[in-house]
């Protein structure tokens, strides 16, 4: 698991290491995760910019989760976004592909798209493609729109939109369901029931995915 200090990967994380089935997790970071209980948990600090760093820690796994990215996109300059969210997943991912891992996890954004004009929403659609040409047994796309979470942690414009954005939910019905906010715990327990399901093939997770396998019981 990749960016496992974030929100969600933390809460994917929990989910995992405290649930009922008994699953290993290895974490692969710049700083460790402070969680209560570590018998299901193995953590490496790496250089998450350099494979070579956490190569021979993928022999052996079977799903890669990646939860890595920027907080705030706005706040850094775009070569510093595309190093981090599109450079470092993809670096991770082909090692991944190499140590024979078949299922990779990834967390992405609603709206990706390869031509759009938005660089943020243009750059996370070529990290898609560029993922889905690596050739995973089985590619899990996560596409939120809101991340709600519990506290404020970037100011002001942060408060605005965990207040007025549940708001909405109300009005965004049919193909706009994809745009409703979702919590984060249950963001990352959705990813963490996912990476535990069978499947094949590339599939794109949204918001109904997500309040769907947040229900499912498998690490209860």
């Amino acid at each position: 698991m990749l960016g496992a200090t974030g929100a969600v990967g933390r809460q994917a994380l929990a989910s995992l290491v405290h649930g009922a089935r008994a699953v290993q997790v290895t974490t692969l970071g710049r700083r460790p995760v402070d969680l209560p209980d570590h018998s299901r948990l193995v953590q490496h600090q790496v250089d998450i910019h350099d494979p070579s760093s956490y190569a021979d820690c993928l022999g052996g796994q079977q799903v890669a989760i990646c939860t890595l990215g920027v907080g705030q996109p706005s706040q850094m300059s775009k070569a510093e976004f595309t190093r981090v969210d599109k450079d470092a997943v993809l670096m991770f991912a082909n090692a991944c592909r190499a140590a024979g891992v078949k299922h990779f996890e990834l967390l992405s954004s609603v709206g990706v798209d390869a031509r759009s004009r938005s660089f943020y929403l243009r750059t996370k659609g070529e990290l898609q493609e560029a993922l889905e040409a690596l050739g995973f047994e089985r590619l899990s796309l996560f596409q939120p729109s809101m991340i709600l979470t519990p506290t404020n942690r970037y100011g002001w414009s942060q408060a605005l939109t965990l207040v007025v954005w549940p708001k909405l939910d109300g009005l965004l019905r049919g193909r706009l369901k994809r745009f409703r906010g979702i919590g984060v715990e249950e963001l990352g327990r959705a990813m963490a029931v996912n990476a535990l399901n069978e499947g094949t093939g590339v599939e794109t997770v949204q918001w109904s995915g997500f309040k769907r396998l947040a229900s499912q019981d498998q690490i209860r």
